[in-house]
């Protein structure tokens, strides 16, 4: 199959940044903006992809159509394409690069192949590909990955895994665990600490013995509110990887909680395009967190 059109659901943070890559790589980009938010349209616009209305519309048109959303929604997604697939006798592949179990990628592949479509199992490791120095890693696995080896930009590494669904989502709910998990930790523990008055000693000590660590989650603190609620149910999607190997979910599940404080506060509630103009620190951050609590 060769993929000249590429759809991209949804357009926000991470899909704009992934879309305008993909022109640049001299393919045709599409979106289906009908019910989207103004933030979502202004984003499209910014990037000059073609709307295509529905999503009926957008498999209509395209070789391929990338899911880059909320990983709450990416069954739900997967689902709407392979409707639109089965009405519009269309066999396009359908790639999932959110946040989801192995298990839920699993789901997906059904129903697509249900539909007569081809699924790729996928990961998004790094951050959007803006900047020059931006080179977010794209781990893809299953039978069709190769697909995605035709993909070639410079900002856009792809890592073919295996032929195994569930593969990348793998590497990336562990992969996320290590991140995301122990920023979690370091939120409430920071929290805690300004809560009992001793933030100034904890954070003294933590530069002076741990100061790689330190740094590290202030910078992943510093970007962390507005992407909250979207991981929330990445948490969820971890503890469901680790529970059904026979592991505890319990850890991710009170990261989950973290998570869903973060995302109910006013920072929490800002775009990562207001939050950026802010130029918040971590610390900034953990104290705002709370002093509201």
């Amino acid at each position: 199959m060769q993929i000249k059109n590429v759809g991209v659901v949804s357009p926000g943070d991470m899909g704009q940044a992934i879309a305008g890559r993909l022109k640049e790589a001299g393919l045709n980009v599409h979106a289906a903006l009908d019910g989207r938010s103004d933030r979502t349209r202004a984003l499209a616009r910014a990037a000059g992809l073609t709307d295509c209305g529905s999503l009926e519309k957008l498999v209509a048109a395209c070789e391929l159509v990338i899911s880059v959303i909320n990983p709450g929604e990416a069954l739900n997604v997967a689902r709407q394409v392979a409707a639109a697939m089965k009405k519009t006798s269309r066999k396009i592949a359908f790639a999932d690069l959110n946040a989801v179990s192995p298990q839920t990628a699993r789901d997906e592949d059904r129903m697509i192949r249900d539909a007569g479509g081809m699924f790729i199992d996928g990961g998004i490791i790094g951050p959007p590909p803006r900047g020059e120095k931006d080179r977010p890693r794209i781990y893809v696995s299953g039978p069709d990955a190769y697909l995605f080896e035709g993909i070639s930009h410079p900002n856009l590494v792809v890592r073919v895994l295996s032929e195994r669904v569930g593969d990348a989502s793998g590497v990336k709910m562990c992969y996320a665990a290590m991140t995301k998990g122990t920023t979690a930790l370091a939120v409430e523990l920071l929290v805690a600490a300004r809560k009992l008055g001793v933030e100034q000693a904890l954070e003294k000590e933590l530069r002076e013995s741990r100061n790689d660590v330190f740094e590290w989650q202030m910078k992943n603190i510093a970007s962390m509110p507005p992407k909250a609620y979207r991981w929330v149910p990445e948490m969820q999607e971890i503890a469901r990887t680790f529970g059904e190997l026979g592991l505890t979910p319990r850890m991710f599940e009170g990261a989950t909680d973290v998570y869903a404080m973060v995302a109910a506060t006013s920072l929490g509630k800002e775009s990562p395009e207001q939050a950026r103009k802010k130029g918040r620190s971590g610390l900034d951050v953990t104290r705002e967190i709370a002093d509201n609590k």
